[in-house]
């Protein structure tokens, strides 16, 4: 069982120490959804691994607090452990400290200003089509309405407007197989490789201002496949690409743009997840910037949520304990005065004290 009474540290260690890679989060939501149905001011409900906590008070206004419960594959980083004010452990920054904010927020503040839904969700860290938030926009759509969403991903404490678009690509070079003791008959595919290679080393990635803030592009390769045999010369590689786009694109102008750049080869987008604009002249979210950030915001490097969000008509922010410079490394770890900093932001703002 969680204590949602614990501190917000003890809370965060105890679910870093409840193993949930993707697509095995259930010992996770079990217990989540346990400690949830004891608060009597919350209707819970499920879907999948996906957890949906809601106050019903009748205020004017609704707002959506998300976080994601799985973590990236771990690599001998679990259990936690304290090492002065860092606690380590797989998934401390990415995100289970936040979602230990959300926990404690869910539990500690039963008359809030505004009425607040909690979801939990499975799948984020891996392909957008079994992602968990996506399940429940089309299986519940009414749960994740909100008039202003936060996801409480890692931004070591600053408010992050919108994020990134990111798209998969296969770039395949094409050659003639052949006996490697003849290689002069064939045309080699892996050496043609390197042309596509060639382009990413070359390639100058844009740093454009979206709505005042800065973004931050990247094309890069992320696997390289090719070879038949120790004895054939290779008639196909393939060169899987990552795209990380600004919100100013479309994901068809980022297609787009990946064929002309990689103009003369085949390329199959195997995955893609829209971008979001920053949305900070929303007047929720301006609001939040103020209250929380003290007026700072900066631009979100990486996909989030907060895309999901923006295509239900929703407006999102990205908010939450953790240096995201950390996450998905092996000495992930996340500052326990943040964290607790975090939640008492957090309460304050949901319970009109600033």
């Amino acid at each position: 069982m969680l204590d949602l009474t614990s501190d917000v540290a003890d809370l965060t260690a105890a679910l870093v120490d409840i193993r949930s890679e993707s697509g095995d989060e259930k010992a996770l939501a079990d217990v989540v959804e346990s400690a949830l149905s004891t608060v009597s001011h919350l209707t819970v409900t499920r879907d999948g691994d996906a957890i949906v906590a809601r106050t019903e008070l009748g205020r004017e206004r609704r707002i959506v607090i998300a976080g994601h419960l799985d973590t990236v594959p771990i690599v001998d980083n679990v259990p936690s452990r304290v090492d002065g004010d860092r606690l380590y452990g797989c998934g401390t920054t990415d995100m289970k400290s936040g979602v230990a904010v959300q926990l404690k927020l869910a539990a500690l503040v039963a008359e809030p200003v505004h009425d607040v839904t909690y979801v939990f969700y499975d799948n984020e860290e891996v392909d957008a089509s079994r992602n968990g938030l996506l399940r429940l926009s089309h299986n519940d759509p009414a749960s994740l309405h909100g008039d202003f969403a936060i996801l409480m991903e890692p931004t070591d404490g600053v408010i992050e407007g919108g994020c990134q678009g990111t798209m998969r690509v296969d770039v395949e070079a094409t050659g003639k197989r052949a006996h490697s003791a003849r290689s002069w008959m064939g045309e080699n595919a892996i050496h043609k490789a390197g042309e596509i290679l060639d382009v990413l080393r070359t390639y100058t990635p844009r740093q454009p201002e979206v709505e005042g803030l800065t973004f931050r592009e990247g094309l890069n390769a992320v696997s390289v496949e090719g070879g038949v045999a120790g004895n054939v010369i290779p008639d196909e590689c393939v060169v899987r690409v990552n795209y990380r786009y600004a919100p100013d694109l479309s994901p068809a102008d980022a297609e787009a743009h990946l064929r002309e750049v990689f103009a003369g080869f085949e390329v199959t987008v195997t995955d893609s997840a829209a971008p979001a604009r920053p949305g900070l002249d929303d007047p929720s979210a301006a609001a939040f910037v103020t209250a929380v950030g003290e007026g700072e915001a900066r631009a979100k490097f990486g996909w989030t949520d907060v895309s999901r969000f923006s295509e239900l008509g929703v407006p999102a922010v990205n908010y939450g304990p953790g240096d995201p410079m950390l996450a998905h490394t092996r000495d992930e770890y996340a500052k326990i005065p943040q964290i607790r900093e975090a939640e008492e932001r957090m309460v304050a703002w949901l319970t009109g004290r600033r």
